[in-house]
């Protein structure tokens, strides 16, 4: 089977899988985050918290709740990394220094799992299991907490209450995350993946050799950093690494794991403002986006097949070209930093698209809940520019789009391009950083924009030819994923609040319908637009010169 073909099956397996756990999944989500009624599990957490659960917040002490248990969560992290060579289970591993630990702290909490350091020797298993995991469900948990806040502001009317952030964390965590990760976990037990908390191994090879074979708790912390769009990988080499990720069967399993809830999400949006049809809408544009992607980074690939460069520079014999694009094309498109192969390898316009998927604002399908709140803040966007077209008062689902809509919506989408290109201009004007490159000229830009687009965007994974474990980047790339994941968490709050407040309009003939193909049509127009007005000269003088060479 030639690779395009084999590709082509790999997406229509995946797909069909996605299609038959939509609906009833979405249903699930929906049900969720709309009944009354608290598993007693749930309540022990909440007396134990001293949170009342029928309590409802605005959008301001929502925001504050948030915010508060994410940077306690950081504080946290960080002393016990700094900490974790004094504790038990240290499997003989070396720790982390001050801005090293930093970086990993906000990264984990941030839902981005960028990782300066070596998954071998820079975490113990206490490190992994007691502050990587938990952040890894907490952390997808907070952003599918934001996701049902907009949502329901777009549902209500004529009120200020949000929900309860405490209560959609715990449910997000105990009643979606948690089920779901225990069959994925068993599911890539039986596949091959390591669970154990050994230390390390060494053997003699069979030509007389010794190697040194690591061990741990791989499955809990692999299925979690898939699940919850995370991405950081026990090992150094991620999901390429045979213990994580050991054959064809698992490579399939690992992408469904991260695609399922975010493609199952518009389902539970359609369910909760009361038409189903708004849900197909953005399921559209996640779909459209998601498979032009795919086809342009298995076409950039397969390309170089036969060359002397080969299609297979970088990527696992056991995946080969149509396996790995795929898993780049998911995390990518996703708030995922897993990697099944070097994306430094891939060819320079495979490489382009694979960051440009993370510079559409990661809408294709996008993480758990950040998919879904970007797609909902870009459907704004959309309304008032179609309003502004056909001078129509811009409404989306009987609510007007004000001056503070979308001014809430505008800062919304500019946060992430100002992080990223301010960002690479001060590192590649900073000679010191400059050195940390592998490569020079287009590729070397290609790798330094690639870091702070997978920081800002709270993706994770990197292009592998930047030597980041340094003050500068620790620091910057902290700064980057802290400001990437919060400012745009709190403006979607605001926004949400804002809509939350109006009364809702009568739909009359002269509203613009927002689920019709025209619109998902548009919703994919502005997207692309946006993103190319944004980086084109960026990516012309980087993946699109390199390919000219």
């Amino acid at each position: 089977m030639s690779d395009p073909l084999a590709g082509l099956a790999a997406l229509v397996l995946v797909a069909g899988v996605l299609a038959a756990t939509h609906r009833p999944l979405g249903a699930y989500l929906a049900h969720t985050f709309s009944t009354t009624k608290h598993l007693r599990l749930e309540r022990a957490i909440y007396r134990a918290c001293g949170v009342n659960p029928d309590g409802e917040q605005n959008w301001a002490t929502y925001a504050a709740g948030l915010l508060a248990f994410s940077t306690a969560c950081v504080l946290g992290l960080w002393a016990l990394i700094l900490a974790q060579t004094h504790l038990p289970l240290q499997a003989g591993r070396t720790g982390q220094n001050v801005d090293t630990a930093l970086n990993t702290a906000v990264s984990f909490v941030t839902n981005t799992n960028w990782q300066s350091y070596g998954g071998e020797s820079g975490a113990t298993h206490l490190t992994q299991m007691a502050g990587l995991t938990v952040q890894n469900f907490v952390s997808a948990a907070v952003g599918l907490a934001v996701a049902v806040a907009l949502t329901r502001g777009i549902a209500r009317s004529s009120t200020d209450r949000l929900g309860n952030f405490w209560v959609d964390l715990v449910r997000g965590t105990v009643r979606v995350l948690l089920p779901i990760a225990f069959l994925g976990a068993l599911l890539l037990v039986w596949g091959g993946v390591v669970q154990n908390l050994v230390g390390p191994q060494t053997v003699t090879t069979l030509a007389g050799g010794e190697q040194v074979i690591q061990g741990g708790p791989v499955a809990s912390q692999e299925v979690i950093k898939l699940l919850g769009t995370n991405g950081g990988g026990f090992f150094n080499a991620n999901s390429a690494h045979p213990f994580e990720n050991p054959n064809p069967v698992t490579n399939i399993v690992e992408i469904l794991l991260v695609l399922i809830i975010p493609f199952a999400l518009p389902r539970m949006y359609g369910i909760l403002v009361g038409d189903r049809r708004q849900g197909y809408a953005v399921l559209g544009l996640m779909a459209t986006l998601f498979t032009g992607m795919w086809a342009a980074a298995l076409a950039a690939e397969t390309a170089l097949a036969g060359t002397f460069q080969g299609a297979l520079e970088g990527k696992e014999l056991r995946f080969g070209v149509p396996g790995s694009v795929l898993f780049a094309t998911a995390t990518t498109g996703t708030s995922t930093g897993a990697v099944n192969s070097m994306h430094d390898s891939f060819s320079p316009l495979g490489g382009g698209v694979v960051m440009t998927n993370m510079l559409l604002g990661e809408i294709s399908p996008g993480g758990v809940g950040t998919g879904l709140y970007s797609a909902l803040v870009l459907a704004v966007i959309t309304v008032f520019v179609a309003g502004l077209m056909v001078g129509r008062t811009p409404e989306l689902l009987g609510k007007t789009i004000g001056q503070r809509e979308i001014t809430c919506a505008a800062l919304f989408i500019l946060v992430m391009p100002a992080l990223v290109l301010v960002g690479t201009g001060m590192a590649i004007a900073l000679p010191s950083a400059r050195e940390s490159l592998a490569n020079a000229g287009p590729h070397g830009l290609t790798e330094m924009m690639y870091a702070y687009t997978s920081a800002s965007n709270n993706n994770g994974s990197a292009f592998a030819g930047l030597s980041a474990d340094t003050p500068w980047f620790n620091l910057t790339l902290a700064a980057c994923m802290w400001l990437g994941r919060f400012v745009p968490i709190t403006l979607a709050l605001a926004l949400a609040g804002s809509l939350a407040a109006q009364p809702k309009r009568p739909i009359t003939e002269g509203t613009m319908p927002t689920h019709t193909p025209l619109f998902t049509a548009l919703l994919v127009g502005i997207a692309v637009i946006v993103a190319g007005l944004t980086f084109f000269p960026a990516l012309a003088l980087g993946p699109i010169a390199e390919a000219t060479l």
